[in-house]
C-alpha cells in the first residue's frame, strides 16, 4: 500500500482514534486524513473483513490455526474511488459487504482471537510505520502504536451510537430495529472491554472526545486544532 506523502506537510505524524464501535472513527478518520492529506488506515474494516472471508470459506471461529492462515493469505488495500474511501481484499472491493449486522457481529469474535490481532497488528504498522497517517480502530493509541504523536478516544452514548447505525443500515435499504440495533452496539461494547487479548481500553495520553451531542464537522474541527498544535509545536 503506497502512503500518500506531501513534502508541504511536516511532520508526517502517527495519529491513532479509538473509541467504541458507532462513535464515528470511520468517518472521521477519512475526514481528518483527506484534510491533512494523510493515509487512512481502517483498521475495523480489516477485522471485519476476516469476519466476512472466515463466513465465506465456512471457517470455524474458534479455530485460531485456520484463522490465522486465513490472515495472512489476506491482500488489504485501501483505495480512494470516486470521492470515496473503498476496501479491497484480494482484488475485491468488499466496502458494503463488510458493513452488515451479521458481519458486525461476528467481528468482535473474529477480533478477539490473538492470532487475528497478531497478523493484523503487523500489517498495520508496517503501513504506517513512516507516519503520515490516520488510524482508527480500538486498540490503535494502546497496542498497534503506542508511540502515536496524537491519541483521540472518540465516544458517545450507546443510545446515539445505535441511532446513528440504524440510520445508517436504513439509509442501505437494510430492515432493521432500533431497539435491537442498540442492544447490538451495548453487547459489542461488552464483548470489546472484557476480551482477553488487547481489549478497548483508552490510552492514558489520549484525548477524549465525547460526539453525544456533537456533529461531524464539530469534532473534525476539534481534531484539526489539536493536529495543528501539535505540528507547530514541532
Amino acid at each position: 500500500m503506497n502512503q500518500r506523502r506531501d513534502k508541504g506537510r511536516k511532520p508526517q505524524l502517527i495519529i491513532a482514534i479509538d473509541g467504541p464501535s458507532g462513535a464515528g472513527k470511520s468517518t472521521l478518520s477519512k475526514a481528518l486524513a483527506t484534510t491533512l492529506g494523510y493515509t487512512n488506515i481502517d483498521t475495523g474494516a480489516m477485522y471485519r473483513a476476516v469476519a466476512l472471508l472466515a463466513t465465506r470459506q465456512h471457517t470455524a471461529l474458534d479455530d485460531s490455526v485456520a484463522l490465522q492462515q486465513l490472515c495472512r493469505q489476506m491482500q488489504f488495500e485501501f483505495r480512494r474511488v470516486a470521492d470515496s474511501d473503498h476496501v479491497f481484499i484480494n482484488g475485491e472491493d468488499v466496502s458494503d459487504a463488510i458493513r452488515t449486522p451479521e458481519v458486525s457481529l461476528l467481528t468482535s469474535k473474529v477480533s478477539a482471537c490473538p492470532a487475528v490481532r497478531e497478523e493484523l497488528v503487523r500489517v498495520q504498522q508496517q503501513m504506517g510505520r513512516l507516519g503520515g497517517v490516520v488510524l482508527e480502530g480500538r486498540d490503535i493509541g494502546t497496542v498497534v502504536f503506542p508511540q502515536a504523536e496524537i491519541k483521540f478516544f472518540l465516544s458517545a452514548s450507546a443510545e446515539e451510537r445505535g441511532r446513528r447505525r440504524f440510520d445508517e443500515l436504513r439509509a442501505k435499504g437494510i430492515d432493521v430495529d432500533l431497539q435491537q440495533t442498540i442492544a447490538e452496539v451495548e453487547a459489542r461494547d461488552a464483548a470489546d472491554s472484557s476480551r482477553e487479548h488487547a481489549p478497548l481500553r483508552r490510552a492514558a495520553d489520549a484525548i477524549d472526545i465525547d460526539s453525544t451531542i456533537m456533529d461531524i464537522q464539530q469534532v473534525l474541527a476539534l481534531m484539526l486544532e489539536t493536529v495543528r498544535a501539535r505540528m507547530a509545536q514541532a
